[in-house]
């Protein structure tokens, strides 16, 4: 792309950026930022409201409305998958498959019993862990497809995924300053660790987010059946200046009304982002579903799903069901308004799952800008005649 095209990219998500700086400088007329702005890692702020029937109804209705819509896809127009053979494996499992199971094995075990046996690893256990685990879905994979993974056949768009992981995770972290914290660290200033190595270590776990997420996109797209349930939709054209100019509406009313508003932090960015890849003809999810092809966006966004429940899953059995010790600085926990109730073995509240389902999908968008403004491949296909 030439400087003038990479621009009309760029400033987007500049405004993106900016945008709720001007409106904080309004919202918050003593500091003019929202409050603990900038403490990393972010901090408790301030209770929120508590549950709220009518908000939860509402949000209720929307997740009623998704999870008919990815079981029952014929309902809503889309074509009955047909029979398809099934993948045969025909590869055995990589070694680093066994290695990945041993991390994630060990770590988590580490991590949940919080055991000092081991020194101070047992505070490092969180991103081990992740790479462990990111190394048996690339294993899956492999086996699977007969010797093709992200790792094997997308080696260099597999390690800037991490490096494009750990920017835009820091980008997220931004924007829950401005909802007044909808996740926070309890433990990130914990004090048998210093400052600068809790915030390496933080560093160290955003690198985990990206290529999760495309590793269990991988695998799913070698189940045939659930490509092809997806794949003949009705074609949906979104409009690409209505998309950005309300996604930087959104973001900006967002810092007004952080309360009703908290979900924008998902929802703006990618609409703002998207709506300007439309406009230029840069290809994202949403020009496939133009085409009726939804299964791209969909296994993305399921492929964030189920990562979300081992994500949430992990970080409860970090902390819980035995408060003392604390020994996990990347434990997080949720204050969400109005929602925030039904906990399964999870900080995450029940409803906030469906969460997930746009995030995997702004993940791959953020992906897919990056690629384009800075010039690297995003091809995820594991097509071995096109490797990196």
């Amino acid at each position: 792309m030439q400087a003038t095209s990479k621009w009309s990219l760029i400033w987007p998500v500049l405004a993106t950026i900016i945008l709720p700086l001007i409106a904080a400088y309004f919202v918050y007329p003593d500091t003019h930022l929202p409050p603990k702005f900038g403490i990393f890692p972010p901090e408790f702020v301030t209770q929120q409201p508590p549950f709220w029937l009518p908000y939860f109804l509402l949000v209720l209705v929307g997740a009623i409305a998704i999870t008919l819509f990815l079981l029952f896809p014929t309902w809503f127009g889309f074509k009955p998958v047909t029979a398809l053979k099934p993948v045969i494996a025909t590869t055995k499992l990589p070694w680093w498959f066994w290695l990945g199971a041993v991390l994630t094995l060990f770590f988590w075990w580490l991590m949940w019993s919080r055991v000092t046996i081991f020194g101070s690893l047992v505070y490092y256990a969180f991103s081990p862990m992740w790479w462990g685990f990111i190394l048996v879905l690339d294993g899956l994979t492999y086996r699977r497809t007969g010797g093709s993974s992200l790792l094997v056949t997308r080696p260099t768009t597999f390690l800037i995924s991490a490096l494009v992981s750990v920017f835009g995770w820091c980008y997220f972290e931004y924007y829950d300053y401005f909802v007044l914290s909808n996740w926070y660290y309890p433990n990130g200033h914990m004090s048998e660790l210093s400052h600068a190595t809790i915030v390496a270590l933080f560093l160290i776990a955003y690198t985990t987010v990206w290529p999760a997420i495309f590793e269990w996109y991988s695998l799913l797209n070698t189940l045939p059946r659930l490509v092809a349930r997806y794949a003949q939709g009705p074609k949906l054209v979104l409009p690409g200046m209505m998309l950005l100019v309300a996604g930087l509406a959104l973001i900006f009313a967002m810092v007004f009304f952080p309360l009703p508003l908290f979900w924008v932090l998902w929802i703006g960015p990618m609409a703002a982002i998207v709506g300007q890849m439309l406009r230029k003809g840069v290809w994202n999810p949403f020009t496939a579903i133009a085409q009726g092809n939804w299964s791209p966006a969909i296994l993305m966004a399921l492929s964030s799903l189920f990562n979300g429940f081992l994500w949430e899953g992990w970080n409860y059995g970090s902390s819980n069901p035995n408060a003392l010790p604390q020994t996990n600085p990347n434990y997080w926990i949720y204050d969400i308004p109005y929602v925030n109730v039904i906990h399964l073995h999870s900080e995450m509240p029940l409803l906030g799952y469906f969460g997930y389902l746009p995030f995997g999908i702004l993940v791959w968008v953020v992906f897919l800008w990056a690629g384009k403004v800075f010039g690297f491949n995003t091809d995820l296909s594991l097509n071995s005649s096109a490797q990196d």
